[in-house]
Parts: structure tokens; C-alpha cells; sequence
């Protein structure tokens, strides 16, 4: 009786996976081949590169009111939090964050933009796109399309979707008199392709955040379980003796057919479809206690240490923006000029593209970066009662630090501290941002996220093609076994289908 008891588990086990397999495997198979398309084609967005790409260099002669004339046209006493002057529309303009409200003064005559008007829209998508104004087709959405879905866009709304007949589309709101989102004809069959079957991006679901955010988890949880237990089968079942006997031949595996093939995959690559399950699930932070968490050192304390907020615009008046565009190489040209104050000391920060940068004091010559003891100093002096363990440069990517587009910068400050969730931060010696952290937390969840999903390891990202070949090679191998359980599972949902037929017939 006893050694019947194993037997029964194992089929017990079987018949499980065996259904868990019928209802995952197109799943499975989708994720697999959408996983394949993600490594080169992302959603579509507006990257803060591509925003940088698209504007024109400021013009220092068209400059003709301060920062503090600009702000006294605002007419309110709310403090500056963030200021930068850009191009907008054509003209140079300053960008005012006070609170929550973002305002624009044009620099070239102080007025101050009151709406953005249909023209003007017209004006900023066409030029984003670099389209005839003529030529485009408008729409106004007050609801979500399957571009502006997510969240993200819903302070933005309404949003005016300006189309053009080779398939470009711009997205400018109408709050923020920006483009927010840019779409081609190419990015869309991407997405259709990759993230939006990968992450069941699909409009009439993704709309309803907690409804979607729910069936990704449960979906990819109870997927990793099905696979997990497809391993346990295989493991329980495969016999290094070669008990079994297949084409009159010892064998270690006790099937034919597909049954063998998928079993032979699923020792070979189950694991993969186990673990990109679940590190699938924890892209959506189903454990946010546990994945998050707060920091003894807080990352806003030392950023706060860094750059000091609001401004005080008083501060700025030693050198305006004429003198410090001036001030640049010719080379250089400058597309937007943010106003910060690094460690107690204004300065101007211009911007040329996404890590070309030039820190230009009010009270100095421009440099390329900041002095890197003078960055751990100011860390220092914020961290009591904890302080800092450890400091290094880092000058190529690393475990923690780490971006196969390589947009990170570089070089970065590392800091690590002795609090005691080990907390650990880089920072950007040429903006002095704080650009990655981590904690006792969140470290963990770096390997089991992005490690496991995205196979981001150094070494394969500093020897491409190394990592395109070994993640396609995984995809492949995955895809392949996700074949077999389609196969498998229509064979047995037809012959439980027919089964029922025949019944029906003969009750008939």
C-alpha cells in the first residue's frame, strides 16, 4: 500500500501540470516570441534623449529678460523648485516649476504662455516630426489609446494626436503644451510584436490598472508554478540508469513523440520558463515591502545635500544666460540650461545631448565635472550617524551599474555606507545627480528581476553579440518547448472534446 503512494502523487502531479500546462502554453508561447521582438524594438516613448535630439540650440542673442524679471511676470510667491531655459515654439522661453505647477515665460519678451492653442500645437508636433503643418490630421483624445495607456499620461490629458500619411503620429498635451508621446509606423508593429502581447498591453484590459496589474501577477505566478512542477515531474520521471526502453533501446526518458520531446526541453529549459515567469511577476512589485523599502539614508536627504532646492534666483544674477552660453565652446551647443545650486554654489547646468553636459559656475569658468572629494565630502556631512565605508570610481559597468544602450554616464561616483541596510548609491560627477541606488532590499530583487528576466550580466553586455546570441539561444529553447505543450495540450483538450461529443450522441 505504501509504495503505492508515490505513484499516486506522481499522477496526481501529472494530471495537474497536465492541465496547468493546457491553460499556460499559449501564454507561454507568446511570451517566448514577444520576448524575442523586446530585445530590439521597446514601447514607444519620448526618452529624454530623443526630447534633447529634437531641439534646437539656444540662441544667446534672442535672450533679453533674467531669470528674475522672467519670475516676476508670474506674479505669485511660490519658490522656485526647478528652472530651465529651452526652446519652445521657436523662442527661447524659461520653464518655471513652482509646487506643482510648471510655467513658461518666453525670454525673448517676458510674456508668459496663458494656453497652448490648437496652432500652437500644430506648430510644436509638426516640428517634432519634422512634418508640413499642412499634411497633418488631428484628433483630440480624452481617453486612453493603446499609446497613452498607462498612468503616466493622465495628468497630461486631453492630448491632441496629430497624424501624417507616412505613419508618424505626435501626442502634444494640451496641459503641458509638449509632445509627450511620438509614434512611427515602425515602433507600432514593434510594439505589436514585442511589449504588447509580452506584457498583455492590451487597451481594453491595460485601462483598468488594477484589474491588469492583478491577471499579470496571478498569470505569471501560477505559470512559474505549472513550470516548476513540469520539473519536478521530469526530474521525478528521467532515469539515469536507462530503465525505460525506446526503440529498442535504453532509455532514460519513458516517452515517445512530442511527450519525449517536451520532456527532453523541459529538463533542458523548464527552468528558464520558470524563473522568467516568476522574475516576470516581480516586474509588476507583487511584494513591495519586500522589493522597496526605505533606506536608513535616505536617497532625497542626499540629494538634497547635492543640489539644494528651491532656488533662490537672487543667486543668478552675477551671470546671466547670454554670458554663459558665451562661455561654451563653440562646439558645444547647447540645448537646454538648467539653473542649479550644487552644494550650496549656483551654477549653470547646459545641456547639449543626454551625457554631454557642462557645469558653469556663476562664479568661474565652466568645467567638464565636479571635483569628486568635494561630492563624497557633502555625502559625508549628510550621512550622520552612519558614514561612509567605502568610495570608487567607477569607469565602465558593473554588477549594480549597469545599461545595455549604454546611457548611463560615465564615470560615476560610488558610495556605499554603513547603515545598516548597506545602502549604496552612484552618482553622476558631471550633474551631481544620484543616478542608481540600492539597498538590503532592492539588491536582492536586482538579481531576481532584472538578472533572471533580462539576463543582464556585464560581461555579456561588454561583448555583444555575446549577449544577443546566449538570451535568442534561451528564447529559442524556451519557445521550442512551448511548441510541445501546445501540441500536447490540443491533443488532449481534442480528445476530451470528442470524448464528450461521442457521449453526447449516444445519451442522445
Amino acid at each position: 500500500m505504501a509504495s503505492g503512494i508515490p505513484l499516486q502523487l506522481r499522477n496526481a502531479l501529472i494530471f495537474v501540470h497536465r492541465w496547468m500546462g493546457v491553460s499556460f502554453c499559449l501564454l507561454f508561447l507568446l511570451w517566448f516570441a514577444s520576448g524575442m521582438a523586446m530585445m530590439y524594438w521597446d514601447f514607444p516613448s519620448v526618452p529624454a534623449a530623443d526630447r534633447l535630439s529634437k531641439e534646437p540650440a539656444l540662441d544667446a542673442s534672442a535672450i533679453h529678460f533674467s531669470p528674475q524679471q522672467a519670475y516676476a511676470r508670474l506674479q505669485t510667491s511660490e519658490p522656485v523648485s526647478s528652472l530651465r531655459l529651452v526652446t519652445f515654439d521657436g523662442r527661447p522661453a524659461y520653464r518655471f516649476q513652482t509646487g506643482f505647477a510648471e510655467s513658461v515665460v518666453y525670454a525673448d519678451d517676458g510674456g508668459v504662455l496663458e494656453d497652448c492653442s490648437p496652432t500652437m500645437s500644430l506648430r510644436i508636433a509638426a516640428a517634432w516630426a519634422g512634418q508640413s503643418t499642412a499634411l497633418a490630421q488631428v484628433e483630440e483624445l480624452t481617453e486612453e489609446d493603446q499609446w497613452t495607456v498607462s498612468e503616466e499620461f493622465e495628468d497630461l490629458r486631453p492630448l491632441l494626436k496629430y497624424s501624417w500619411p507616412d505613419g508618424e503620429q505626435a501626442y502634444v498635451s494640451e496641459a503641458a503644451c509638449e509632445v509627450v508621446q511620438y509614434t512611427t509606423l515602425a515602433s507600432r508593429r514593434g510594439a505589436y510584436l514585442g511589449a504588447i502581447p509580452h506584457w498583455l498591453y492590451f487597451t481594453p484590459l491595460r485601462k483598468r490598472a488594477s484589474v491588469w496589474s492583478r491577471i499579470v501577477i496571478w498569470a505569471s505566478g501560477l505559470a512559474a508554478a505549472g513550470a516548476l512542477l513540469g520539473i519536478v515531474i521530469g526530474v521525478w520521471m528521467f532515469s539515469p540508469s536507462k530503465r525505460y526502453r525506446y526503440r529498442d533501446m535504453p532509455s532514460s526518458v519513458p516517452y515517445a513523440g512530442q511527450k519525449r520531446w517536451h520532456m527532453i526541453l523541459g529538463l533542458a529549459f523548464g527552468p528558464l520558463a520558470c524563473t522568467w515567469a516568476f522574475s516576470g511577476m516581480l516586474s509588476m512589485d507583487p511584494f513591495p515591502k519586500l522589493q522597496s523599502g526605505n533606506s536608513d539614508i535616505a536617497r532625497f536627504q542626499l540629494a538634497q545635500a547635492l543640489r539644494d532646492s528651491p532656488l533662490s534666483l537672487a543667486a543668478f544674477a552675477a551671470k546671466s544666460p547670454q554670458q554663459a552660453l558665451l562661455e561654451t565652446n563653440s562646439d558645444f551647443h547647447t540645448k537646454e540650461l538648467e539653473f542649479v545650486s550644487v552644494m550650496g554654489q549656483p551654477a549653470l547646468l547646459a545641456t547639449a545631448s543626454l551625457n554631454e553636459t557642462l557645469l558653469i559656475p556663476v562664479t568661474g569658468r565652466p568645467r567638464a565635472e565636479l571635483d569628486h572629494q568635494s561630492i563624497i565630502d557633502a555625502l559625508r556631512k549628510a550621512a550622520p550617524p552612519y558614514d561612509i565605508t567605502e568610495t570608487r570610481v567607477v569607469t565602465q559597468y558593473e554588477a549594480y551599474y549597469l545599461d545595455r544602450k549604454n546611457l548611463l554616464p560615465l564615470p560615476a561616483i560610488f558610495v556605499q555606507f554603513n547603515d545598516p541596510q548597506r545602502s549604496m548609491y552612484y552618482i553622476d560627477p558631471k550633474t551631481a545627480r544620484i543616478v542608481a541606488g540600492y539597498n538590503s532590499r532592492s539588491r536582492w530583487n536586482r538579481w531576481l528581476y532584472h538578472g533572471l528576466h533580462s539576463i543582464n550580466f556585464p560581461w555579456l553586455y561588454r561583448h555583444r553579440p555575446a549577449w544577443d546570441i546566449m538570451v535568442l539561444a534561451l528564447l529559442l529553447g524556451g519557445l521550442s518547448l512551448s511548441v510541445t505543450a501546445l501540441i500536447l495540450a490540443w491533443r488532449v483538450v481534442s480528445r476530451k472534446v470528442g470524448r464528450g461529443t461521442v457521449r453526447h450522441i449516444q445519451t442522445s
